[in-house]
């Protein structure tokens, strides 16, 4: 079992590398990974369920006991990341459903993976998770609310229907998964354990899978989308940063914000854009999944060196 769980984690770790081939094989074998798409859901289900397994009555207490970082980080995460897509699909005049698929993914809530970029950038790991853990559970009234006011221009938003969808793709199993932690105390670590490799390959499906349904559109728009997306995901970063130093925070702090905003939930964005709108859609969602990872693994390489040419 031990073996199974240094696997895992090395697997979590190298996760960019993963993304990376499931992308390419999605577009090499686009037949074989589409008829994956139809599982996007499910898939998500699982992935937020292993989160709520993870998650502790701590990561609640942070808002409580450092209100400030975590309402900061919470503000910039439902702000700067709506509002630099939308900016980001006028000046690039995107077509309307790519355009709408960049500002889903700027709407959603932090990725799991920004708490172990965190960790390798020397951030504030306890305030990173906190932020991604209570920003995951605003989602289903955020998400929708600010996709309807910087989309609703290009797309009907059914704002209900979208809220009652990320409540059962989201909240529902990670309290499922919060009562399974409860039940098994810790024997639950063994499945946390495993987690990593369940959560690594659960999005590589789905990247590979919105990738092959998406081949035609990557053909003919694919380099623009990934600008954008490149973009979209450094500005956060930069932002973010800088909105912590100007908030008069500690540098593991800044670290900590800066990769809240910057890494996003993407998984969710490519299974809603998936339930609600097309491929073209599930796009920027895919690609955001491949490109955040290296960029994050990026961003912890220069701390550590910014780290130890200082010291």
């Amino acid at each position: 079992m031990q073996a199974i769980a240094k696997a895992s984690q090395w697997i979590g770790k190298t996760f960019a590398i993963w993304a990376l081939l499931s992308a390419v094989l999605g577009f090499i074998f686009p037949e074989f990974f589409a008829s994956f798409a139809k599982y996007i859901v499910p898939i998500l289900g699982i992935i937020m369920f292993g989160m709520g397994t993870t998650l502790r009555t701590e990561d609640f207490v942070e808002i409580i006991k450092r209100p400030k970082l975590v309402l900061v980080g919470l503000l910039a995460q439902f702000t700067l990341m709506p509002l630099i897509a939308y900016v980001l699909t006028v000046v690039f005049k995107l077509d309307p459903m790519i355009a709408v698929g960049v500002i889903l993914v700027g709407c959603c809530p932090g990725g799991t993976s920004s708490n172990v970029i965190t960790f390798l950038a020397k951030g504030d790991v306890a305030l990173s998770v906190s932020i991604t853990s209570i920003s995951t559970l605003l989602a289903p009234i955020l998400t929708p609310i600010l996709l309807k006011i910087f989309a609703g221009q290009l797309i009907e938003i059914e704002l209900a229907s979208m809220m009652i969808s990320i409540t059962k793709m989201v909240i529902l199993p990670i309290l499922l998964g919060l009562a399974f932690h409860k039940i098994l105390g810790a024997k639950v670590q063994i499945a946390n354990d495993i987690l990593p490799m369940v959560s690594v390959l659960g999005i590589a499906i789905i990247i590979a899978a919105v990738i092959a349904v998406s081949r035609d559109t990557i053909l003919t728009s694919g380099l623009l989308v990934f600008i954008v997306v490149a973009l979209h995901n450094c500005i956060g970063y930069l932002l973010g940063y800088l909105l912590a130093k100007l908030s008069g925070f500690s540098e593991a702090q800044r670290r900590a914000i800066m990769v809240e905003v910057g890494m996003q939930n993407s998984g969710l964005g490519a299974a809603l854009a998936a339930t609600y709108f097309n491929p073209a859609a599930s796009l920027p969602s895919a690609i955001f999944s491949v490109w955040h990872n290296f960029s994050g693994a990026l961003v912890a390489n220069f701390f550590v060196g910014k780290d130890k040419n200082q010291s």
